[in-house]
């Protein structure tokens, strides 16, 4: 028998690893979402990613070049990490939509404080509302992606671990029998 805090760490280590893959999962469809939404709007990428690292890390790309590579490789490892976020959510019982939705209000609800706060971007109060929405259905692309990705993995998961359950079982009441 486990004893419990290995089935917790067991629990915590598979969540985390769902929700970096949900997390990448995630990051490519708001990726596709904003390059959709670029083309159409004639909108260049944003910096913030870049802009934002530079400012908490006191830290600066040296050439325009390498601001665009570095804030892709940001937006990249910031979108894989709230994954883990979604991980975490798990672990309280909350799955599917309800899930994806406290995700989703994390994930926005961080950008809509943060930024402003490195004053990256204005508060929401000074933005246009076309703004607002168009930055909200790209968060939301994000978490329900993500949400899917998580929910489909963990899933699987848990039917492998179900299977290796019924099979071992199996195994060990075929010795005991003969």
């Amino acid at each position: 028998m486990k004893n419990k805090p290995g089935i917790f760490l067991n629990e915590l280590g598979t969540a985390i690893g769902i929700g970096v893959m949900a997390g990448l999962v995630g990051t490519a469809a708001i990726t596709v979402s904003q390059m959709i939404e670029m083309k159409i709007d004639g909108r260049q990428p944003s910096s913030a990613p870049v802009d934002a690292v530079s400012k908490v890390l006191d830290m600066k790309p040296t050439s325009e070049e390498q601001k665009a590579k570095v804030s892709q490789q940001i937006h990249w490892v910031y979108g894989t990490s709230w994954g883990i976020v979604r991980g975490l959510i798990s672990l309280t019982g909350l799955k599917g939509w309800k899930a994806t939705v406290i995700h989703f209000a994390a994930i926005w609800g961080t950008e809509m404080v943060m930024l402003p706060s490195l004053d990256i971007a204005p508060p929401a109060t000074e933005e246009d509302a076309k703004t607002i929405s168009i930055d909200g259905l790209h968060h939301a692309v994000y978490a329900v992606a993500a949400g899917l990705a998580f929910d489909a993995i963990a899933k699987r998961t848990s039917e492998a671990a179900l299977d290796n359950e019924l099979s071992s079982a199996k195994k060990l009441f075929k010795k005991k029998m003969a």
